[in-house]
Formats: C-alpha cells, sequence, structure tokens
C-alpha cells in the first residue's frame, strides 16, 4: 500500500492534506479552457484534450413547443419551506399530456433545454470560485485531504458541515425522485429542486461548473452520465438518474440515484416494504407495478429493475468493502466488479469515477468502479464518493456534442447510484463508515 508520509502533509483549516503519487491512482478530470477541471463523475484518461470553453455554444433539436417549457413552481418562504410544501407547489404546476402506455423504446437525442440563461441564485447566499465565470480553479489532483475527527461538536469543523451539505444534497435528490412522473419534464424537475436548495441558503453544486448550463444532472435511459435536463417529457419505462449536489457552508455534498418511470402499484400506499426482504419492491421500498398490457413491456420492466438492482447492490457491497480494517481503493473496484460482472453479467464504466469531495467539489481520492491495483489505504477522515455507473450490456461511451452527455454507444441501458462517505476511527465495521448522502428515516438508500 502507498504509505502517507507526514512530511509530506500540511494543514488546511482543519483538514490535513496528504500528498501522494501513483501511477495507477493520480488521475486527472477532463480539462476545459485555461485547464480548469470539469464532470460530476470524474473521466478516466489522463490529460485529455481540451474540448469546451467558456464561450461554448451548444446545438439541439427545438423539439417542444413553448407550452411544453417550464412553468416555475410557486416560490416559498425559506423560514417555512418543507419538502413536502415543496412537492405540493410543483404538483400544482400543469405538465404536458402524454401517453403512459408502454412503447418501444427509441434513442435518446438533443432536446431543447428551454432558456439557455442560468437560473438565478439568491444574493446571499455563498457561491462555490467557479459560480459566475464558470471557470474551476486549478486543483492538485494528487493530493487527500484527512479531515479532523475530533472536533465534530464544532459546527464550524469540517465533518459537521459535510454532514449537513450531504444531508440536503439527499433531501434535495428524493424531491428530484419523487417528481419524476410520466409528462414531467426533467427541466421542471431541474427548477424545482433548484429553488429547493437555494431556499435552504445552498447553492446547485453543477450551477455553472465549468459552464455547465443546469442545476441538477438528468441521465435517461442510455445516457450513462452528465444528462443536461431538458424539456422533453419522461416517459412510462423511462430508466432515469438524477445526480444532485449542492454547496453549503463552505463544502460540497454529493449523490445520485436511479428509478423507473411509472413502475410502481397505483393501488399500493404502502412504501415501508424493505426492499432486500421483499423483491416486489424497488430499493426505496415502493412497491413495483403488477400489471402489464403485453410480453413485451413486462420484459422491459423486468430487465430494468435487475439494472438498477445491480447498480444499487453493488454501490452497497462497495460501501461494505470500506468497513473492513486496513482497507484499500482497490477493496472498492473489487466489490463492485463481483457484484456487476459475476453475479449479473453486466459491465461498469470505467471513464468515469467516484471522487474526493469538500471545499472542492472533486478532488482526490479517484475511485475506479472495477477491479484495479490502487493500494492507496483508506483511513479515518477521509471523505469521498462512490458511484457506479453499470451498463446492461458493453460500458464503452461517448459524449454528444453538448460536450457533458456522455451515452453508451451500444444505446444500452445504464443506471447509476452514489454516495458520500466518511472513513471513521470506529471501533467496529458499522461504524467505520458513515455514510452522509441518507435519506431522513436512514433507511433503503
Amino acid at each position: 500500500m502507498i504509505s502517507m508520509n507526514v512530511c509530506s502533509c500540511w494543514k488546511r483549516g482543519s483538514s490535513l492534506l496528504v500528498s501522494h503519487s501513483s501511477s495507477s491512482s493520480s488521475v486527472w478530470s477532463k480539462t476545459t479552457k485555461g485547464g480548469n477541471s470539469r464532470g460530476g463523475a470524474v473521466a478516466a484518461s489522463a490529460h485529455l484534450t481540451r474540448r469546451a470553453s467558456s464561450s461554448s455554444s451548444f446545438t439541439f433539436t427545438a423539439a417542444a413547443s413553448a407550452s411544453t417549457r417550464l412553468r416555475r413552481t410557486t416560490a416559498l418562504k425559506a423560514s417555512t419551506i418543507t419538502w413536502g410544501q415543496q412537492q405540493r407547489a410543483f404538483a400544482s404546476t400543469p405538465t404536458p399530456t402524454t401517453n403512459t402506455n408502454f412503447e418501444i423504446r427509441t434513442p435518446m437525442k438533443p432536446f431543447s433545454r428551454g432558456s439557455l440563461e442560468l437560473k438565478p441564485v439568491p444574493s446571499h447566499i455563498p457561491r462555490p470560485p467557479y459560480a459566475e465565470t464558470g471557470k474551476v480553479p486549478f486543483q492538485m489532483y494528487d493530493n487527500v485531504y484527512i479531515h479532523d475527527l475530533e472536533d465534530l461538536d464544532n459546527a464550524n469543523s469540517v465533518v459537521p458541515k459535510m454532514r449537513a451539505a450531504a444531508r440536503l444534497a439527499r433531501n434535495s435528490l428524493d424531491l428530484a425522485l419523487s417528481l419524476a412522473k410520466p409528462g414531467v419534464t426533467t427541466d421542471q424537475i431541474d427548477t424545482a429542486v433548484h429553488e429547493a436548495i437555494c431556499q435552504h441558503g445552498a447553492y446547485p453544486s453543477p450551477l455553472n461548473y465549468a459552464n455547465f448550463p443546469k442545476s441538477i444532472c438528468s441521465s435517461i435511459n442510455e445516457v450513462i452520465c452528465h444528462g443536461i435536463p431538458d424539456t422533453r417529457p419522461l416517459q412510462y419505462g423511462d430508466v432515469v438518474s438524477f445526480d444532485v449536489s449542492c454547496f453549503l457552508n463552505g463544502v460540497h455534498g454529493d449523490n445520485c440515484a436511479t428509478i423507473i418511470v411509472g413502475d410502481d402499484d397505483d393501488d399500493s400506499n404502502n412504501n415501508t416494504a424493505d426492499p432486500a426482504a421483499d423483491p416486489a419492491s424497488d430499493w426505496r421500498g415502493v412497491p413495483y407495478k403488477t400489471t402489464f398490457a403485453s410480453d413485451e413491456e413486462r420484459e422491459h420492466f423486468e430487465n430494468s429493475r435487475r439494472l438498477v438492482r445491480a447498480a444499487h447492490v453493488s454501490l452497497q457491497a462497495a460501501i461494505d468493502a470500506c468497513r473492513r480494517p486496513d482497507a484499500c481503493l482497490s477493496d472498492i473496484g473489487q466489490a463492485i466488479h463481483s457484484v456487476v460482472y459475476d453475479q449479473y453479467g453486466y459491465q461498469s464504466v470505467e471513464k468515469y469515477r467516484g471522487h474526493g469531495i469538500c471545499q472542492e467539489f472533486h478532488c482526490a481520492p479517484f475511485v475506479k468502479h472495477f477491479r484495479n491495483r490502487d493500494k492507496l489505504q483508506l483511513v479515518p477522515g477521509m471523505i469521498f464518493t462512490i458511484e457506479p455507473m453499470i451498463c446492461m450490456k458493453k460500458q464503452d461511451c461517448k459524449e454528444w456534442d453538448d460536450q457533458w452527455t456522455v451515452i453508451t454507444t451500444d444505446g444500452s441501458l445504464c443506471a447509476q447510484f452514489e454516495h458520500t462517505i466518511l472513513i471513521t476511527d470506529g471501533d467496529d465495521a458499522d461504524s467505520r463508515v458513515e455514510i452522509l448522502t441518507v435519506p431522513e428515516n436512514n433507511e433503503n438508500h
């Protein structure tokens, strides 16, 4: 394993910065004009070609009328906002009429994004360094921050701040998932989540990060990651992932989850089932739909459920691997690979990875979601994301011309889950890892 030489460390606030180098674990993210990093799930290849600039233009097919464009949700006062109020406000917003019958899936394509202006953020909300210019400050990508675990009762220390940011990111993700219904556009969901994050005094981390134009990422069907919300209505049977992040009190929280649009039992109000014990419910405990109009429809939903389940199980296995004494970075990839390839016969995307996170949106350590030899020991105080992207067929991918949207080259479906975790100094496996992005009820995550 790579030893962390204390002589190469220096203090940064309440965190210890450890400099390490390894050809197997040092990763550079994709760059923009001026060498700025970009990408929610950090790209794997070193020294990738600069492809975007602050003046990049985007060309899309205008495929939606003005009537399908976003109608803004009712603004709610920050002092009285609740997540239930957010959902009710969104429910009162008219949505396009769409066919809720199952249709054979067609390839995703660029769609009108609605307004090209960045959504406004109230002036009193603190912003990350890139918020105004879209330029991400230069970062040393081989530095791993080891955060102080001694002063956890101090709200101004890093770990309590990370807990708050991660919890807000999770609540915002759950809001996005709850709004994903047939006929609703991802642009509408983007606005609802944007407003909820701002009303809680935070900044949506993706907004203008290396010129990303929206506040969340929404990736549908064969889109692997970094999908840009647009005016395409969600369709019955879509496999959709929402990646939601926020910047609160100087730190970022980041998480992602996948659901199948319309795959819920309309005759049941039970969403408390244990998904591990009840295969008739999804990872949230929401009962699956049980009636289908055709064999093709049933096959699509069953195959999609299996893919989503594989992605979710692989993330849980990766987190469990971090609980072992003397766990190292490669244990994460090994655990994911064992589930995805060996148990399910799927593939895990290799180009995009998990990442360290705190004051910086993306930093080391970079987490591979496949078997590898990155022998960096996981030590108490590390905070990073694990975010496997699982493809039903081959993991090969390509980008659209918007320089963000990543799709599978063979058009196969993809599912993703992500948590932000903290390695602790706990005495047993259960306490050795703290999942920072857990739901309010701390269940079915």
